[in-house]
Protein backbone atom coordinates (compact mmCIF):
# COMPACT_ATOMS: atom_id res chain seq x y z
CA UNK A 1 0.00 0.00 0.00
CA UNK A 2 1.19 3.50 -0.84
CA UNK A 3 1.11 6.18 1.84
CA UNK A 4 0.22 9.77 0.97
CA UNK A 5 0.36 12.48 3.62
CA UNK A 6 -2.68 14.76 3.76
CA UNK A 7 -1.28 18.18 4.56
CA UNK A 8 0.20 21.33 3.05
CA UNK A 9 2.59 21.93 5.94
CA UNK A 10 6.05 22.04 4.37
CA UNK A 11 7.90 21.10 7.57
CA UNK A 12 5.75 18.00 8.12
CA UNK A 13 6.14 16.92 4.50
CA UNK A 14 9.91 17.40 4.56
CA UNK A 15 10.22 15.38 7.79
CA UNK A 16 8.16 12.48 6.46
CA UNK A 17 9.76 12.57 3.00
CA UNK A 18 13.16 12.11 4.66
CA UNK A 19 11.99 8.76 6.09
CA UNK A 20 11.20 7.37 2.65
CA UNK A 21 7.82 6.18 3.95
CA UNK A 22 5.54 8.46 1.96
CA UNK A 23 4.75 8.09 -1.72
CA UNK A 24 2.83 11.30 -2.36
CA UNK A 25 0.85 14.19 -0.90
CA UNK A 26 -2.78 15.23 -0.96
CA UNK A 27 -3.90 18.79 -0.34
CA UNK A 28 -7.09 20.79 -0.55
CA UNK A 29 -7.80 24.54 -0.51
CA UNK A 30 -8.45 24.49 3.25
CA UNK A 31 -5.07 22.87 3.98
CA UNK A 32 -3.17 25.22 1.66
CA UNK A 33 -4.94 28.26 3.13
CA UNK A 34 -3.38 27.45 6.51
CA UNK A 35 0.06 28.04 5.00
CA UNK A 36 -0.81 31.71 4.45
CA UNK A 37 1.08 31.79 1.15
CA UNK A 38 0.10 31.84 -2.54
CA UNK A 39 -1.54 28.56 -3.57
CA UNK A 40 0.69 27.79 -6.54
CA UNK A 41 3.83 28.63 -4.57
CA UNK A 42 2.95 26.07 -1.89
CA UNK A 43 2.11 23.37 -4.44
CA UNK A 44 5.39 23.96 -6.29
CA UNK A 45 7.41 23.65 -3.07
CA UNK A 46 5.63 20.42 -2.15
CA UNK A 47 6.26 19.00 -5.63
CA UNK A 48 9.96 19.73 -5.20
CA UNK A 49 10.01 17.80 -1.90
CA UNK A 50 8.39 14.57 -3.09
CA UNK A 51 8.72 12.55 -6.28
CA UNK A 52 5.24 11.03 -6.12
CA UNK A 53 1.85 12.53 -6.99
CA UNK A 54 0.83 15.79 -5.32
CA UNK A 55 -2.92 16.40 -5.44
CA UNK A 56 -3.86 20.03 -6.03
CA UNK A 57 -7.56 20.87 -6.09
CA UNK A 58 -9.49 23.16 -8.43
CA UNK A 59 -11.99 25.58 -6.95
CA UNK A 60 -14.12 26.02 -10.07
CA UNK A 61 -17.35 24.02 -10.21
CA UNK A 62 -18.11 24.23 -13.94
CA UNK A 63 -16.43 22.24 -16.71
CA UNK A 64 -14.70 25.18 -18.43
CA UNK A 65 -13.41 26.55 -15.15
CA UNK A 66 -12.10 23.15 -14.04
CA UNK A 67 -10.28 22.64 -17.33
CA UNK A 68 -8.70 26.09 -17.16
CA UNK A 69 -7.61 25.70 -13.54
CA UNK A 70 -6.59 22.07 -14.05
CA UNK A 71 -4.23 22.97 -16.86
CA UNK A 72 -2.67 25.73 -14.77
CA UNK A 73 -2.12 23.34 -11.88
CA UNK A 74 -0.70 20.63 -14.14
CA UNK A 75 1.81 23.15 -15.49
CA UNK A 76 3.31 23.67 -12.01
CA UNK A 77 5.13 20.33 -12.02
CA UNK A 78 5.00 16.93 -13.70
CA UNK A 79 3.90 15.21 -10.50
CA UNK A 80 0.78 17.31 -9.94
CA UNK A 81 -2.44 15.30 -9.82
CA UNK A 82 -5.36 17.62 -10.47
CA UNK A 83 -8.06 17.07 -7.87
CA UNK A 84 -11.62 17.28 -9.18
CA UNK A 85 -14.96 16.87 -7.38
CA UNK A 86 -17.15 13.91 -8.20
CA UNK A 87 -19.81 15.89 -10.04
CA UNK A 88 -21.01 15.57 -13.61
CA UNK A 89 -18.81 18.47 -14.72
CA UNK A 90 -15.96 17.00 -12.69
CA UNK A 91 -16.25 13.69 -14.53
CA UNK A 92 -16.30 15.45 -17.89
CA UNK A 93 -13.20 17.45 -16.89
CA UNK A 94 -11.54 14.24 -15.71
CA UNK A 95 -12.00 12.66 -19.13
CA UNK A 96 -10.51 15.69 -20.85
CA UNK A 97 -7.53 16.16 -18.55
CA UNK A 98 -6.57 12.48 -18.39
CA UNK A 99 -6.81 12.46 -22.19
CA UNK A 100 -4.15 15.17 -22.15
CA UNK A 101 -1.87 13.03 -19.99
CA UNK A 102 -2.60 14.73 -16.67
CA UNK A 103 -3.03 12.71 -13.48
CA UNK A 104 -6.47 13.26 -11.95
CA UNK A 105 -7.68 12.52 -8.42
CA UNK A 106 -11.48 12.42 -8.32
CA UNK A 107 -12.47 13.33 -4.78
CA UNK A 108 -15.52 13.31 -2.51
CA UNK A 109 -16.59 9.80 -3.47
CA UNK A 110 -19.27 8.24 -1.26
CA UNK A 111 -20.70 5.40 -3.37
CA UNK A 112 -19.55 2.51 -5.53
CA UNK A 113 -21.54 3.85 -8.48
CA UNK A 114 -19.66 7.14 -8.26
CA UNK A 115 -16.37 5.23 -8.23
CA UNK A 116 -17.43 3.26 -11.30
CA UNK A 117 -18.15 6.48 -13.18
CA UNK A 118 -14.77 7.94 -12.18
CA UNK A 119 -12.94 4.86 -13.45
CA UNK A 120 -14.81 5.01 -16.75
CA UNK A 121 -13.84 8.70 -17.01
CA UNK A 122 -10.18 7.66 -16.73
CA UNK A 123 -9.41 8.85 -13.19
CA UNK A 124 -5.91 8.11 -11.95
CA UNK A 125 -7.18 8.00 -8.36
CA UNK A 126 -10.60 7.75 -6.75
CA UNK A 127 -10.89 9.13 -3.21
CA UNK A 128 -13.62 7.48 -1.12
CA UNK A 129 -14.05 9.33 2.18
CA UNK A 130 -14.07 6.73 4.95
CA UNK A 131 -14.35 8.93 8.02
CA UNK A 132 -17.21 11.02 6.72
CA UNK A 133 -19.24 7.88 5.99
CA UNK A 134 -18.54 6.63 9.50
CA UNK A 135 -19.83 9.97 10.78
CA UNK A 136 -23.30 9.19 9.40
CA UNK A 137 -23.24 5.57 10.60
CA UNK A 138 -22.33 4.03 7.24
CA UNK A 139 -19.47 1.59 6.77
CA UNK A 140 -16.61 3.30 4.96
CA UNK A 141 -14.70 0.03 4.67
CA UNK A 142 -17.60 -1.64 2.93
CA UNK A 143 -17.31 1.04 0.26
CA UNK A 144 -13.59 0.32 -0.20
CA UNK A 145 -14.33 -3.39 -0.57
CA UNK A 146 -17.13 -2.76 -3.08
CA UNK A 147 -14.94 -0.50 -5.21
CA UNK A 148 -12.10 -3.04 -5.09
CA UNK A 149 -14.38 -5.79 -6.38
CA UNK A 150 -15.83 -3.64 -9.16
CA UNK A 151 -12.41 -2.45 -10.32
CA UNK A 152 -11.03 -5.99 -10.27
CA UNK A 153 -14.06 -7.30 -12.17
CA UNK A 154 -13.37 -4.96 -15.08
CA UNK A 155 -9.61 -4.48 -14.75
CA UNK A 156 -9.82 -0.72 -14.23
CA UNK A 157 -6.46 0.96 -13.67
CA UNK A 158 -7.86 3.64 -11.34
CA UNK A 159 -6.21 3.43 -7.92
CA UNK A 160 -8.36 3.42 -4.79
CA UNK A 161 -7.09 6.22 -2.54
CA UNK A 162 -8.65 5.78 0.88
CA UNK A 163 -9.25 9.29 2.26
CA UNK A 164 -10.68 10.91 5.39
CA UNK A 165 -8.59 8.48 7.41
CA UNK A 166 -8.53 9.38 11.08
CA UNK A 167 -7.08 6.42 12.94
CA UNK A 168 -4.44 3.73 12.66
CA UNK A 169 -7.26 1.21 12.51
CA UNK A 170 -8.62 2.92 9.40
CA UNK A 171 -5.23 2.33 7.76
CA UNK A 172 -5.17 -1.38 8.63
CA UNK A 173 -8.76 -1.93 7.49
CA UNK A 174 -8.13 -0.05 4.22
CA UNK A 175 -5.12 -2.25 3.53
CA UNK A 176 -7.15 -5.40 4.26
CA UNK A 177 -9.95 -4.18 1.99
CA UNK A 178 -7.50 -3.71 -0.88
CA UNK A 179 -7.06 0.06 -1.12
CA UNK A 180 -4.06 0.97 -3.28
CA UNK A 181 -3.27 4.15 -1.35
CA UNK A 182 -4.10 5.61 2.05
CA UNK A 183 -3.83 9.34 2.62
CA UNK A 184 -3.71 10.57 6.19
CA UNK A 185 -2.54 13.44 8.39
CA UNK A 186 1.06 13.34 9.65
CA UNK A 187 0.01 12.37 13.18
CA UNK A 188 -1.80 9.26 11.93
CA UNK A 189 1.25 8.13 9.93
CA UNK A 190 3.43 8.52 13.02
CA UNK A 191 0.90 6.68 15.18
CA UNK A 192 1.32 3.53 13.06
CA UNK A 193 4.68 2.88 14.73
CA UNK A 194 3.30 3.16 18.25
CA UNK A 195 2.47 0.19 20.45
CA UNK A 196 2.54 0.01 24.26
CA UNK A 197 4.33 -3.35 24.24
CA UNK A 198 7.09 -1.90 22.05
CA UNK A 199 7.56 0.91 24.57
CA UNK A 200 7.51 -1.54 27.49
CA UNK A 201 9.96 -3.92 25.84
CA UNK A 202 12.37 -1.13 24.97
CA UNK A 203 12.28 0.20 28.53
CA UNK A 204 13.10 -3.29 29.84
CA UNK A 205 16.00 -3.77 27.43
CA UNK A 206 17.47 -0.38 28.30
CA UNK A 207 17.15 -1.02 32.03
CA UNK A 208 18.86 -4.41 31.70
CA UNK A 209 21.64 -2.91 29.57
CA UNK A 210 22.26 -0.21 32.17
CA UNK A 211 22.45 -2.76 34.99
CA UNK A 212 24.90 -4.88 33.00
CA UNK A 213 26.97 -1.86 32.05
CA UNK A 214 26.54 -2.62 28.33
CA UNK A 215 27.80 0.09 26.01
CA UNK A 216 28.07 -0.07 22.25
Amino acid sequence: MKFFVDTANIDDIAELAATGLIDGVTTNPSLVAKAGRPFTEVIKEICDLVEGPVSAEVVATDYDGMISEGRKLAAIAENVAVKLPLTWDGLKACKTLTGEGTMVNVTLCFSANQALLAAKAGATFISPFIGRLDDINLDGMELISDIRQIYDNYLFDTEILAASIRTANHVKESALAGADVATMPPNVIKSLAAHPLTDKGLATFLADAEKAGIKV
